[in-house]
């Protein structure tokens, strides 16, 4: 992925481009993955398939706070490795459909966060780019969305580490009180 100094140096046609490339590598990606996922913000749901005529007995299925594995007995993991996020074990389910799939559906802890992988070690996705299936922003009241977008652009900086908008707008108003009273010192000043 291409920092975020380079994409605002391209054009608009560039960084189009780009996206698209970054969309279909994405999508390879993740349609190599032995399972399928999808995720609201509070909640993960995967599908695995797995030999028709499967059924729960046949399956070892390990859901823990922080690991997910599915394997059919006496054979390797089908998938196995640490989530990339914590979960509610105990609101945490999986079943068979009709002897060919595993359902299973995790429930986030952190239900403010959407997350880049299921298992750590798989590719990521780009978290920017997701927009809830069931709610447009442009639905929203003039406030409610106005909250809704500082509260998205709040999590993305936090994410990269760098300051939310609280944060920018009190580094704002302490530039322009220095400005304003260059004869105090406030290089051993505490700021929080």
């Amino acid at each position: 992925m291409a920092s975020e100094e380079d994409t605002d140096m391209l054009s608009k046609e560039e960084r189009d481009q780009r996206d698209k490339e970054d969309r279909e590598r994405e999508r390879a990606e993740q349609a190599a993955l032995p399972y399928k996922w999808t995720q609201e913000l509070g909640e993960v749901d995967i599908t695995v398939p797995v030999p028709k005529g499967t059924r729960g007995k046949d399956l070892k299925v390990v859901i823990e706070k922080n690991k997910l594995s599915v394997a059919l007995k006496g054979q390797e993991p089908i998938l196995s490795g640490e989530l990339c996020k914590e979960i509610k074990v105990g609101d945490s389910t999986w079943t068979v459909q009709d002897q060919q799939v595993v359902l299973i559906h995790l429930e986030k802890i952190n239900q403010q966060t959407w997350w880049e992988n299921v298992l750590t070690h798989h590719p990521k996705i780009d978290t920017r780019k997701i927009e809830p299936a069931n709610s447009k922003l442009s639905d929203l009241d003039g406030e409610t969305r106005g909250m809704v977008e500082k509260m998205m652009f709040d999590n993305q900086q936090k994410q990269m580490g760098k300051p939310t908008s609280d944060e920018l707008k009190k580094m704002e108003a302490l530039k322009k009180f220095q400005a304003a009273h260059p004869e105090l010192d406030f290089t051993n000043a505490k700021i929080s």
